[in-house]
């Protein structure tokens, strides 16, 4: 069955990072996954939370919150604390940076990544973390001294994408339209290396076979590769400068 979009099955959307979007944050990038737009920041911060004082070694951790007219209809904002769902993902979004972040060379500075949905069609938390990756090597940078070599503190990419069962069919990157029929969702996290740093899988209606796990999870491998290159693309580009898959 055709996807809505014309894509192939195995298919990213357009995806497109922007570096140094904002003026005032250490690490800025506006990260697309086609019609999601998310800013994600990266702030250093000379401490770090309590359990880790006079250990020294960093922190990473991240927040997430969508704005009010980033879907369809207004949604309040969460003036009381992020609700549940916000803190599954950003409790996701800092688990996957930590999992290629060198803390113990980090030094005690807390590096606080905000991930931002200003529009959301599907895959905010995979673009996220997608993003969030380049804004935390920019950050990163910025701990470098003039004239002295500097320990490497990113150890690896770290990428996520979803994918899914759609009318019988295993899909990749699944837009807002596909992931509210999907009979199985699932976001695949993993490093460049080909690590896997999280999985979620859900079967919204109908149990899977680990025949379509293993076909899922290598349609997200692919796709995650993918996002690695781009991630090294940007990475390797010199100030502010919008790459396209």
């Amino acid at each position: 069955m055709p996807r809505r979009d014309g894509r192939q099955p195995d298919q990213l959307r357009p995806v497109s990072i922007t570096r140094n979007y904002l003026r005032h944050p250490e690490g800025s990038v506006l990260v697309e996954f086609g019609d999601t737009k998310v800013i994600c920041t990266a702030s250093v911060e000379d401490r770090v939370p309590p359990f880790l004082k006079g250990k020294g070694q960093g922190w990473v951790t991240a927040e997430y919150g969508m704005l009010p007219r980033s879907t369809d209809t207004r949604t309040s904002r969460e003036r009381t604390g992020p609700s549940g769902r916000s803190q599954e993902i950003q409790r996701l979004v800092g688990r996957s940076l930590r999992a290629v972040v060198e803390m113990a060379k980090l030094g005690e500075r807390t590096i606080w990544v905000d991930c931002d949905v200003i529009q959301a069609d599907g895959g905010t938390r995979t673009a996220a973390i997608t993003g969030a990756l380049i804004a935390v090597a920019d950050a990163l940078g910025t701990l470098a001294k003039p004239n002295v070599p500097a320990a490497p503190l990113l150890r690896d990419c770290v990428a996520a994408i979803s994918v899914g069962i759609v009318g019988g069919q295993p899909l990749l990157d699944l837009n807002y339209g596909e992931d509210s029929t999907a009979e199985v969702d699932m976001n695949v996290v993993m490093t460049g290396a080909g690590a896997f740093v999280e999985v979620q899988g859900t079967a919204e209606q109908t149990p899977f076979s680990k025949e379509r796990l293993d076909e899922m999870l290598a349609l997200a491998a692919a796709g995650i590769a993918r996002l690695v290159g781009l991630q090294r693309r940007a990475l390797g580009a010199r100030g502010e400068k919008i790459l396209v898959l």
